[in-house]
């Protein structure tokens, strides 16, 4: 409950950011209020609408941080492991056994057939390798 209470909190506050901040004027703005574009902003009062905009906006900042923060605090408290996606499902792969033979290594129906002279059971001469 706590933790979907402070999701909406969240997503209320970084809307409003959004919005407070597309609203407010640039510092550009300005320069035109010289050649008698300032009169459009008087609805806020003599300082315009700069001073009110930028309160919310620090206001709504500041409780977009404390939720940032509580959320953190809250999805922390309750894990006490961390798991994988696999574990969480119940399912955990079993590694393969390989069948095939090791590299390097000849299989055995294709092993080289032992001296004719030597005996069963003994070990075959070395071979020397061909110059």
């Amino acid at each position: 409950m706590l933790h979907s209470t402070l999701m909406v909190m969240h997503f209320f506050a970084a809307g409003s950011i959004i919005l407070l901040v597309l609203l407010q004027r640039g510092k550009g703005a300005d320069a035109g209020a010289g050649f008698g574009a300032g009169a459009s902003g008087t609805v806020f009062g003599a300082r315009g609408a700069g001073t009110a905009l930028s309160r919310a906006t620090a206001i709504l900042a500041a409780i977009f941080m404390i939720t940032s923060l509580s959320l953190t605090y809250v999805s922390s408290r309750g894990a006490s492991a961390p798991t994988s996606v696999l574990e969480r499902a119940g399912t955990v792969p079993v590694p393969a056994i390989s069948t095939a033979p090791a590299i390097g290594t000849a299989p055995a129906q294709n092993a080289a057939p032992a001296a004719a002279g030597s005996a069963k059971g003994a070990p075959a001469a070395p071979v020397a390798p061909p110059k």
